[in-house]
């Protein structure tokens, strides 16, 4: 068997870039070069002024220090790395404990995680009249699923929003903003499917985070959703944001499983869509309880009919 070429490219240059002395020997070079560098030669390098096990060369004008491998022992009561990031970026900025408006790494880590797929809401076994609107041969294309979803949004802005924002502003009335929205929401499957996500998401957050929140009789999602965000800390700007999303993705996803588009084109209409959303939570953003309405009645007797259905996949 003849020996094996060399690779002329490599063997005709003497050094690779001057970097650190490393000198182009080919692949077995290197790693003699490499194994050498993880030697922690100090006495060798202290004499020559060079890396250990590494010849002096002319390409190289400062010597390379030797590599030290450090271990770091860190005490089994020490505070976490986001721990200590967040309390430094409060002490910097004199922000008091738990505050929201400092950009921490902890807070994003939040925010993904509440919005993950795999947290336990049960988001993803609804389509909102979805289904029914698609078994009544009213959503069959991608333009129609459009209009359903930019109607949806609206309708979610005025009938939902509103118990969002006013739960975070004062968890405390929890209760009371729960039965105003049991009474506000007539559909039966849109109420049923409310209080199922509700409680869901509030079991979630108070088993994962320990969340303290006044007991409410029928735990709406709307209302929870507002008042859970506002005890972990979470923006009123950034929770609304994230209301709307949490209702864009789950359509969407029921738009999929129904076969209504694909995966992909389900990704790029949430990307056309994040401006309607965004619209949306901004005209709707500051409505109050006294603002409250239904926009989409026919959403609503869709919605209506689902439990009608002979076959159907969602709860709603």
């Amino acid at each position: 068997m003849p020996p094996p070429r060399s690779n002329p490219a490599v063997s005709a240059s003497p050094q690779i870039g001057g970097v650190g002395g490393f000198q182009a020997e080919g692949y077995l070079g290197v790693r003699r070069q490499v194994a050498a560098l993880e030697r922690d030669d100090t006495s060798s390098s202290s004499k020559t002024g060079a890396s250990p096990g590494l010849p002096a060369t002319s390409g190289c004008t400062a010597p390379t220090p030797a590599l030290k491998r450090t271990e770091v022992r860190v005490p089994d009561d020490a505070s976490s790395p986001l721990e200590v990031d967040q309390g430094r970026i409060q002490a910097e900025n004199n922000l008091p404990p738990n505050s929201p408006d400092y950009d921490s790494p902890d807070r994003d880590w939040l925010l993904w995680q509440l919005m993950d797929s795999a947290f336990p809401t049960g988001g993803f076994a609804h389509s909102g009249g979805l289904e029914a609107a698609w078994q009544h041969d009213e959503v069959r294309q991608r333009d129609q699923l459009l209009s359903f979803i930019e109607a949806g949004l609206l309708q979610l802005g005025h009938a939902a929003l509103p118990f969002v924002t006013a739960a975070h502003a004062e968890p405390e009335r929890l209760p009371e903003l729960d039965r105003l929205c049991d009474a506000f929401t007539s559909n039966h499957v849109a109420n049923r499917a409310s209080r199922t996500q509700g409680r869901a998401l509030l079991t979630a957050v108070q088993k994962i985070f320990a969340v303290s929140l006044p007991a409410g009789p029928c735990l709406h999602l709307a209302p929870v959703f507002g008042a859970s965000l506002r005890r972990l800390d979470v923006p009123c700007p950034t929770t609304q944001r994230l209301f709307c999303f949490n209702h864009l993705r789950s359509v969407l996803a029921a738009a999929v499983r129904l076969n209504i588009i694909g995966p992909m084109e389900a990704q790029i209409l949430q990307r056309r869509l994040a401006p309607v959303a965004e619209r949306t939570i901004a005209d709707c953003g500051a409505l109050t309880l006294d603002d409250l309405a239904q926009t989409s009645p026919l959403l609503d007797l869709w919605q209506g009919a689902q439990d009608r259905l002979y076959s159907r996949l969602f709860q709603s």
